[in-house]
C-alpha cells in the first residue's frame, strides 16, 4: 500500500486523520530528509515535501511512538533499524527515555551491544532490561525444541546392539529384522537387538561453540548465546562457550545467564580464528564425544594455515567439526567463500543455519550424522 499526498505527488487526493500521521511517520524516514526535523512531512515551496527526524531526542522519542501505535511489531522493527542504519540514531540509544520506546528485538540488542562500552551507567540497568526481555522471548521460543530434540539425538547416540532384555527397543528391533520373517508360523526372528542405552546422569557428549564477534556476526551472537544457555542446562552435556575477535574470551562460567553473556561481548574489532580454535582445541578432553561449532562468517585475520591444521587435527581426533557462517533469520551470509570451501574439503561443513534449524544441526552432529547437502538443516555452501 502507499501513502500520498500534497500535489506534488500527482494523485490528486490528500490524506487525513491516522492516513496522514502513519504517512508522516514514513516520511520522517524515507522522505527527503533534507528538512529541518520534526517527526512528520512539511511542505515546501513549490508543493515538495520533506521530511526528518531531525537531532531532537524528544522527536525521536515521539516518532517512535507513533510508529508503535500504528504498525504491527514485525514493521517497527524494521522502521527502527532503517532509522539506525539511515538517520545514524545509534548515538540516541544511550538515553533511558529512548530505549523505553522503542520495540526490543534481536537487531536491536545487536545495537546496544555493540555501545555497551561507550554507554553510561544511567542507560546501563534500561539496556539490561530491554536486553533481556528479548532473550527471555527467545528462549520461551527456541529451549523446549531444543531440549527435546537434542535429548532424542542423545538417547540414540547411546544405543546398544547387545540390550539388557528391558533395554530392548521393540519397534526399531522388529524392524531391522522384518527380512526374517517366518509366515508359517508368523514371526520375526530377532537375529539383531537394538536398544536403548541405560539412562545416566553423567555428561555424554561435550560441546564448544565458537562465536565470532566481528560486527556483521551481531545477531548471531545474540542467538548463540541464547542456545549457549539451553545446551548448558542439559546434564548430559558438558558446553563451553568462548567469544572472540583478535582475542579470546571463555564466557562458559556466565551460562546461567545469557545476558550476562552478551554483556561480556564486545562487538566490532578485528578477527583471528586461529587463535580461538587454539584455545578450544586445548580444552577438549574427549575428542570422540566432542562437538565443536565454529559461529563466523570466516574472514580470518590469523594464520590461514594454522587455522586449517587446526581444524583437520581436531577432525583425525575424531572431533565433530561444524562452521556456521550465520545463526540468524537473515538471508545469505556475507562470508569468505575461499575458506569455507578448504574447510568443506577437510569434511568439516559449512553452512548459513536459522535458528529454528540448530536443534536439528546440533542432533545431526551429537549422532554423528552426515549434515553436508542435508537442505533440511541449512543451505550448505
Amino acid at each position: 500500500m502507499v501513502l500520498g499526498g500534497g500535489e506534488g505527488e500527482g494523485t490528486g487526493c490528500g490524506l487525513s486523520g491516522r492516513d496522514a500521521a502513519m504517512d508522516a511517520a514514513l516520511g520522517a524516514l524515507y522522505g527527503d530528509t533534507g528538512g529541518s526535523g520534526g517527526t512528520g512531512g512539511k511542505a515546501r515551496r513549490g508543493g515538495e515535501r520533506s521530511a526528518g527526524l531531525g537531532g531532537s531526542a524528544p522527536s525521536v522519542a515521539r516518532w517512535l511512538g507513533d510508529i508503535r501505535s500504528y504498525f504491527p511489531a514485525s514493521v517497527v522493527q524494521v522502521m527502527q533499524r532503517d532509522a539506525i542504519d539511515r538517520l545514524g540514531l545509534s548515538a540516541m540509544l544511550l538515553e533511558p527515555e529512548m530505549l523505553e520506546a522503542v520495540e526490543p528485538d534481536v537487531h536491536l540488542v545487536g545495537t546496544l551491544l555493540s555501545l555497551s562500552k561507550a554507554m553510561p551507567e544511567t542507560t546501563r540497568t534500561t539496556a539490561r532490561a530491554v536486553v533481556r526481555k528479548v532473550v527471555e522471548q527467545l528462549e520461551q521460543k527456541l529451549a523446549g525444541r531444543t531440549r527435546s530434540t537434542l535429548t532424542g539425538a542423545l538417547d540414540r547416540s547411546a544405543r546398544t546392539s547387545r540390550p539388557r532384555h528391558r533395554d530392548i527397543d521393540w519397534d526399531r528391533t522388529i524392524r531391522a529384522n522384518l527380512g526374517n520373517y517366518l509366515p508359517e508360523h508368523r514371526t520375526v526372528v530377532p537375529e539383531r537387538l537394538i536398544g536403548h542405552g541405560r539412562a545416566s546422569r553423567s555428561v555424554r557428549k561435550e560441546v564448544v561453540l565458537c562465536i565470532d564477534q566481528s560486527g556483521s556476526m551481531a545477531a548471531s551472537v545474540v542467538y548463540a548465546s541464547v542456545f549457549g544457555a539451553v545446551l548448558a542446562s542439559m546434564r548430559s552435556l558438558a558446553t563451553r562457550l568462548v567469544v572472540f575477535d583478535t582475542s579470546v574470551v571463555d564466557l562458559t562460567d556466565r551460562l546461567d545467564d545469557p545476558v550476562d553473556v552478551l554483556f561480556g561481548t564486545r562487538l566490532g574489532g578485528g578477527t583471528d580464528i586461529n587463535r580461538a580454535l587454539a584455545y578450544c582445541q586445548s580444552r577438549i578432553t574427549r575428542p570422540a564425544d566432542t562437538v565443536v561449532v565454529l559461529i563466523s562468517d570466516l574472514y580470518e585475520g590469523g594464520i590461514r594455515n594454522e587455522m586449517l591444521g587446526r581444524v583437520a587435527a581436531m577432525k583425525a581426533a575424531g572431533v565433530q567439526f561444524v562452521a556456521l557462517l550465520a545463526l540468524s533469520d537473515e538471508g545469505a551470509p556475507s562470508y569468505d567463500r575461499e575458506h569455507a570451501a578448504a574447510l568443506a574439503a577437510l569434511g568439516a561443513p559449512a553452512f548459513a543455519c536459522t535458528p529454528d534449524l540448530f536443534p536439528e544441526v546440533m542432533a545431526a552432529a551429537l549422532e554423528k550424522r552426515e549434515i553436508v547437502g542435508s537442505h533440511e538443516i541449512g543451505v550448505p555452501v
